[in-house]
């Protein structure tokens, strides 16, 4: 796979003892009687930035598809050595320590780093010592600017649903070479699939590897297997994540603790074991903070990362919290359980943490990274209505609360950021989308998926437009979204893959619009 895609563009990615500098420190080592190979298979990551610090993140798997879920490690602690320098050549170390990779936590290792610079790129890497002396790739990263300025434009990238067994991953290898200052996932990182449960048109590229995932060993291996792709790995490294789930980390279109299906858990408890070991899994392959870290079938996801005064990312979590989905699920939906003030999407807490923080947020653009579509979608062609129940559509007393709330809390500038649907969408959004005359609040940017659905097909899209005029744009074309914020403006570019059943394809952009500020709704560009 890497022999088909070109290097990076602009920063080098290091890897190889070879690139060791002499300053790095040796505290503690892998016990000598265990030769261990390359610990490293699963590259490296950043995430959760801030003004003075970032998550650095790796996880020690020298045998990624191992069934046991401990990727070839022993059931030990092992300690891991990190560094942060300046320059790619680490010849200007600013930060090293050292970090336990627990047997506890999958050996991964979560490093929180402060006292940095803010608005500054670094770079970073790991090393484990044994009989042989293993030394990571190089990641690159950043702090987010001070918090009192708006410092220079911040270019985001945005991508969700990556289904191994659907396509290469080609488009996190585009993404990567797009060198953005932060990417933002919107769920949908692994699918629990057991191999072809889930077979595309064109038929699956790969397979993957053991049953479906419902314990801790089942999620660890998964999420190895996708982290040991590596155009994954490139996209991982090249800036810092922001990362929030959907329903594959656990099960398809689960809500809260109920699953998608009664049968196979006929208690509460039983699924709730499942899904305990599908979030503790997540933490441990993902650059989060420990005060993201599970207790049990729980874990706080929803939280709020800002960078300078430019833009405020609002992190959601529309799975854990939610209620059941409306009409059994079925779709598509329609119907007064829809409109039942009493069910949520967001759960009570988290809804009012969000309007909160929308209501006293300092930042130009209010950027709202979560899963499932907002805007108002009619899936029926024609004088027919049909609603997606697993997306806002299903909880629209919660969507109306979200709308009003822009609008009596005068959120300027908010942008909504989607996964979930496979496909690309541009959206105004409005209070009363069946009025035509309403005037936009915000802006819905539906990115379509890394994989998931395969290659795609052109001319999708034209009864989608006819019956929801508030779209302006609809395409079933694999990549990913590139934003760019600035003090005046926000301009995005939907890029697409031409194919992912096969590997090396190239990226062209599918459609670009403008958003101006303080003046809410899309613009071509």
């Amino acid at each position: 796979m890497t022999d088909v895609l070109p290097p990076l563009a602009r920063r080098t990615l290091l890897g190889g003892a070879g690139a060791l500098g002499a300053g790095l420190l040796t505290a503690g080592a892998l016990p000598a009687e265990r030769r261990l190979s390359d610990p490293f298979t699963l590259g490296v990551a950043s995430g959760e930035p801030s003004p003075d610090g970032f998550v650095l993140w790796t996880r020690l798997a020298p045998d990624p598809y191992a069934e046991d879920g401990r990727g070839g490690m022993p059931d030990r602690d092992v300690p891991v050595q990190w560094e942060i320098g300046h320059d790619p050549g680490f010849r200007r170390v600013v930060r090293r320590g050292t970090e336990i990779a627990s047997a506890r936590l999958g050996h991964s290792v979560h490093v929180e780093v402060g006292g940095l610079h803010p608005g500054h790129e670094y770079w970073y890497r790991f090393r484990v010592e044994g009989r042989t002396t293993h030394v990571s790739p190089a990641g690159t990263t950043r702090t987010a600017p001070d918090p009192r300025t708006w410092a220079t434009p911040l270019t985001m990238a945005f991508a969700s649903c990556a289904q191994y067994e659907h396509g290469w991953f080609t488009a996190y290898r585009r993404l990567a070479e797009e060198q953005p200052d932060v990417v933002v996932f919107l769920g949908d990182y692994i699918y629990e699939y057991a191999p072809n449960d889930y077979v595309v048109g064109q038929g699956n590229v790969r397979d993957h590897a053991g049953p479906e995932t419902t314990t801790l060993a089942g999620y660890r291996q998964r999420h190895a297997q996708y982290k040991a792709d590596p155009d994954l790995q490139a996209a991982h490294a090249v800036a810092p994540w922001i990362v929030t789930w959907d329903d594959h980390e656990v099960e398809n279109n689960y809500a809260d603790s109920t699953a998608e299906e009664q049968e196979p858990y006929p208690t509460t408890a039983q699924f709730l074991q499942r899904r305990a070991a599908a979030y503790q899994a997540y933490y441990e392959n993902m650059p989060l903070r420990r005060s993201a870290m599970p207790k049990g079938p729980d874990m706080r996801l929803f939280r709020r990362l800002d960078w300078g005064r430019m833009a405020s990312f609002h992190v959601l979590d529309t799975r854990q919290h939610r209620s059941d989905q409306p009409n059994g699920d079925t779709f598509p939906a329609s119907g007064p359980e829809r409109d039942d003030p009493n069910r949520s999407i967001l759960g009570v807490e988290q809804r009012d943490w969000l309007l909160d923080g929308l209501g006293s947020s300092r930042a130009t653009w209010d950027v709202i990274a979560q899963q499932v579509m907002v805007h108002e979608h009619d899936y029926v062609p024609g004088a027919g209505r049909g609603f997606n129940p697993d997306s806002w559509d299903g909880y629209t007393a919660d969507r109306q609360r979200l709308l009003d709330g822009f609008a009596e809390r005068r959120v300027e500038n908010p942008v909504v950021l989607t996964g979930d649907v496979h496909k690309t969408y541009a959206a105004d959004l409005t209070r009363n989308p069946s009025d035509p005359t309403e005037r936009p609040i915000g802006v819905e940017l539906v990115c379509t998926s890394i994989t998931s659905g395969g290659d795609g097909t052109d001319g999708y899209g034209a009864d989608q437009l006819k019956d929801n005029p508030d779209l302006k744009l609809a395409d079933d074309r694999r990549g990913y979204g590139i934003a760019r914020f600035e003090r005046d403006r926000m301009s995005v570019d939907f890029r697409t893959v031409q194919r992912v059943s096969q590997p090396g394809a190239p990226v062209g952009t599918r459609a670009s619009f403008v958003v101006e500020a303080g003046d809410p709704g899309l613009q071509e560009a």
